[in-house]
């Protein structure tokens, strides 16, 4: 078994300038300690595995009760509540060892850190996916995927889930094998596990980036685990996602929204601009538009429709044999689905033009490719395409069904303006004072219409919305005003794929609830230098900076975080007073996957 070197430090981040915020107010990095011994680590695995021996393997369980049982069971041992996440760690991989051994090896994709290399001497090279090793035997990399591969194991040694959550929902893969530390095993492995991906993982003995060491033994253990079938199916969303990705595949996405002229663009969809001296002018907005649908995103908001459908038809799309099943939704339905997330699609392009905002999806944003007035062209052409498609199923739902799902869009797309146009006229008003209540209801506005547009074109095209209305309606309150919380803490954090500017509210002088929290609790001199601050919307560094030292100094972060919490209890209520199981349940799973309720890590000094 490898040994943590003397230098390296324990798992944990304590001496770190970030702070990771959780609910409860502790530093997440005092919950990420790795159990010093091995036979300490032992010994709270071999308990784990007792535990999950008695848990209910039909369905995977939310993060908050992985918490609750790994908080009995350190008080159970006597351990201190600094393992806590190393112990759910341990919980998970006893859960999910029956389903991960039912998927055959040549399904399995293992996932390596390049921390695991030596630098001094690793002559790899990378590409996007990851670390290309070249099998030189100088580190232990080489031998762990030797021994993956005889058994047909897919590997891949990078961190981070894009392309792991891409290649499982391309289906390449069904169950997930990872290495890593505490950290990267929250941020990848939550949601696949939270979404019944079957999954396993051995966490590294220290922390660091580079030369770092693990318990090659369990690692050898995990990749040895034999194929068999499992006694118990636990119920997965992932059938369900696989279909909402590939719908915007390029085959799939022309079969369910065929061209109005003509095949895909030269350069379409891979990362460069569209080639539109090569098309016929009429042709150009539609295959910038279609590039722009291809290009990024999580396809939360088509998801969260054919799961609805499938929730209230049975919820068969989620069983053991749920492909099956889900393959046979209506095209119509997923048409519907396809619908709500090109208008997304659309209010992201307008959005970006009004912010000025420099990229989307990692590469420059419409605006910025192609000028103003054709950006928003092209999203003009979505909202029509995204009608058009709606209309156009009168003959596949009834007539009925598609003229109540048509005005709940327009009810959505309506009140998103109503809600982008209050905080466009905030941005250009000479009063720039803002209450937390006044940035609340903007973004009661602005998101939450979408996820409720969402849920009740999936209730609709399975049966009439007015038992569900109500509850519908306040759950996705809660959860877009959250997910817009998140979206403003995001802004303040390095890792940002999406936009790529660290505090880019302060650049675009929008309305926050960091900003309101900050001018609600500090003095009159620093809120008057903070709207200063904000007024200027020159890009500066050392002014995004200052911005940040006063949010810092005003405690907005953990206030905002403590926000979070608040309206996830309160959507977890609005779910709870449902009936139906199967939608009661994914509720429940949409609510933790959009939130993501992994600590952020935010500067406060």
């Amino acid at each position: 078994m490898a040994s943590a070197p003397p230098q390296k430090q324990p798992n944990r981040s304590a001496d770190s300038p970030t702070l990771h915020v959780t609910g409860n107010g502790r530093r997440a990095s005092e919950l990420k300690t790795v159990p010093p011994t091995a036979e300490l680590r032992r010994q709270i695995r071999h308990r784990a595995d007792d535990l999950c021996s008695q848990l209910d393997r039909s369905r995977p369980p939310a993060r908050h009760e992985m918490e609750t049982h790994a908080r009995e069971l350190l008080a159970g041992l006597q351990l201190p509540e600094e393992y806590l996440g190393w112990t759910m760690v341990a919980l998970a991989y006893g859960f999910w060892h029956d389903q991960v051994a039912a998927v055959p090896h040549h399904r399995r994709l293992l996932l390596l850190p390049r921390c695991l290399r030596n630098e001094d001497t690793c002559p790899a090279e990378y590409d996007e996916l990851g670390l290309l090793c070249q099998d030189c035997g100088a580190c232990d990399l080489s031998g762990l995927r030797a021994e993956a591969r005889r058994r047909g194991y897919r590997t891949l040694i990078a961190e981070g889930s894009p392309a792991v959550m891409k290649i499982i929902l391309n289906g390449d893969a069904d169950a997930l094998l990872g290495v890593a530390c505490l950290d990267v095993l929250e941020k990848t492995f939550d949601k696949i596990l939270l979404a019944g991906i079957p999954s396993m993982a051995v966490p590294l003995l220290c922390n660091g980036c580079s030369q770092t060491s693990a318990e090659l033994d369990w690692v050898r253990r995990m990749i040895e685990t034999p194929h068999r079938p499992a006694e118990v199916q636990t119920r997965t969303y992932l059938h369900l996602m696989r279909c909402a990705a590939q719908m915007f595949e390029p085959a799939e996405l022309a079969r369910l929204v065929p061209r109005s002229h003509g095949a895909a663009a030269p350069a379409e969809n891979d990362g460069e601009k569209v080639a539109i001296d090569e098309l016929d002018p009429i042709a150009c907005t539609e295959a910038i538009a279609c590039d722009f649908l291809r290009a990024g995103g999580k396809h939360s908001r088509p998801f969260i429709t054919l799961a609805v459908y499938d929730a209230l038809c049975g919820g068969a799309g989620t069983a053991a044999d749920g492909a099956e099943k889900v393959a046979q939704i209506p095209d119509a339905v997923k048409r519907m689905a396809l619908a709500i997330e090109i208008f997304h699609k659309a209010s992201l392009v307008h959005d970006d033009i009004e912010d000025d905002d420099a990229f989307r999806y990692g590469r420059p944003a419409l605006h910025r490719q192609y000028g103003t007035a054709t950006a928003i062209n092209v999203g003009d052409f979505l909202i029509g395409l995204g009608y058009r498609l709606v209309a156009s199923q009168r003959d596949a739902l009834p007539a009925e069904v598609t003229a109540d799902v048509t005005a709940q869009f327009a009810r959505a797309h309506t009140r998103l303006c109503e809600g982008q146009g209050a905080e466009l006229i905030w941005r250009d008003a000479r009063q720039k004072r803002l209450t937390p209540l006044d940035a609340l209801k903007l973004y009661a506005l602005k998101t939450s219409p979408a996820f409720e547009a969402a849920l009740l074109a999936g209730v609709r095209m399975a049966g009439p919305v007015e038992p569900y209305r109500e509850a519908v309606a306040q759950y996705s309150r809660h959860l877009g005003v959250a997910y817009q919380i998140i979206n403003d803490l995001d802004d303040w954090q390095d890792d940002q794929p999406n936009k790529r500017v660290t505090g880019g509210d302060v650049l675009g002088g929008r309305p926050t609830v960091l900003l309101a929290l900050a001018l609600q609790d500090l003095d009159e001199p620093d809120c008057r230098e903070l709207l200063g601050l904000i007024e200027d919307r020159s890009p500066d560094a050392a002014r995004t900076a200052r911005v940040g030292e006063l949010y810092a100094r005003a405690e907005v972060y953990r206030k905002a975080s403590m926000l979070i919490s608040k309206h996830h209890r309160r959507a977890q209520q609005a779910a709870d007073g449902l009936d139906n199981e199967p939608l009661r349940r994914l509720l429940h799973f949409i609510l933790d996957a959009v939130l993501d309720r992994r600590p952020l890590a935010i500067s406060e000094e």
